[in-house]
């Protein structure tokens, strides 16, 4: 059950406790064409975040493949993914996983829409959202809160029995406060009130970033740069910084307290603006202001890193008797229609459970994040 959150406040959802694994072992499962799988098919992960594309696919055995990009539109993706492959040279029936990480795909009909406009591209596919991606590579199973912050801004925490809450990710027009982009269209906004006889120059310059393509990303791109004038001692940039500082610090309060996660916290983060240590640590200083002690770890691994890790579970995972001609993750079932079929399930066959009760769970499924 998940509730909405609205700006500055945290939405809570329950999810299962298990979790991608920590390396790439190989386990070697036979697939449908015997062999292998191990052997000779690839698995693939893909980060999409505000500013950038990233893809890495993997074979067993020998053989990496990268690619480095701008970021597409969700509705674009496949097709720029398909050409990835092509210029790799690999069909979809060579890639036996697919893990997108991207924005945009918190509800199980978000997440059913989003993967099955990629199962033309791999034998099995997930999606999850790319903060949870993020959160297995910072932290894994250790209960705390990641916070990310690049284009957008959110928070995500999980408490000891798998549960998440996030604050923020509401995106430019509603939320991001802290963000990479929020960070440069305040520092814009503040350039302009206060330019005197420079206004209507600092005023162009700001309306040809706003009506370029891409305008959130392009904004977000000044954001180092204000970071380093805030450095140098710069007024305006040294306020709008500090207000980014604690509007993020706001975040991590927020989802911590929602879960009631246990002090001190753990906290890691994610995203180009918290590569910057000296903002990072003005991120802690103003969680620790609104009353959170916390303890801040650094990410084992980045989230595309977490994200082939997953994959590589998904591709050596046995397949369900039911899906063996795609091997694809099937849509989630309405919950209505979910809870009819365990009605039907219990009445008809009793004896289909497991030792103490326990119904079986199809293989064939994606791994979740957690």
């Amino acid at each position: 059950m998940r509730r909405a959150a609205g700006p500055g406040q945290a939405a809570t959802a329950d999810r299962p406790r298990g979790h991608g694994p920590r390396d790439n072992d190989a386990v070697g499962t036979r697939d449908d064409r015997g062999g292998t799988a191990a052997q000779a098919r690839w698995y693939a992960a893909v980060d999409v975040g505000g500013t950038w594309l990233r893809v890495l696919a993997e074979r067993p055995g020998g053989g990496r493949r990268r690619l480095l990009g701008p970021a597409p539109t969700l509705p674009t993706l496949p097709a720029r993914l398909g050409r990835a492959w092509r210029a790799w040279r690999l069909r979809p029936d060579d890639v036996s996983a697919l893990v997108v990480a991207t924005r945009g795909v918190w509800t199980p009909a978000e997440r059913g829409a989003a993967t099955r406009r990629f199962r033309r591209l791999a034998d099995r596919v997930h999606v999850l959202p790319d903060v949870e991606a993020a959160y297995l590579g910072a932290l894994g199973d250790r209960p705390g809160v990641l916070v990310l912050a690049g284009t957008g801004a959110i928070a995500l925490a999980r408490d000891h029995r798998g549960r998440f809450a996030r604050a923020g990710g509401l995106g430019p027009l509603l939320g991001d406060d802290g963000s990479a982009f929020w960070i440069g269209r305040e520092w814009l906004r503040a350039r302009i009130v206060g330019a005197g006889a420079g206004r209507e120059r600092a005023l162009a310059a700001a309306r040809r970033l706003a009506v370029a393509p891409a305008p959130a990303a392009r904004i977000a791109r000044l954001a180092p740069e204000i970071l380093r004038r805030a450095r140098a001692g710069d007024r305006l940039s040294r306020q709008v910084v500090a207000r980014g500082q604690a509007a993020l610090g706001a975040l991590v309060v927020a989802a911590a307290r929602a879960l009631r996660l246990t002090p001190p916290v753990a906290v890691s983060w994610a995203g180009g603006l918290l590569v910057d240590p000296v903002f990072r640590a003005g991120v802690w200083r103003a969680a620790r202001r609104r009353g959170l002690r916390l303890r801040p770890y650094p990410p084992r691994e980045p989230p595309l890193a977490a994200a082939l890790a997953l994959a590589a579970r998904l591709a050596h995972r046995p397949r369900d008797p039911g899906d063996r001609e795609t091997g694809r993750v099937p849509a989630p079932i309405p919950r209505r229609t979910a809870a009819r079929r365990r009605t039907a399930r219990r009445s008809a066959a009793p004896a289909a459970r497991g030792p103490a009760g326990a119904r079986g769970r199809s293989t064939s499924r994606a791994p979740t994040a957690f």
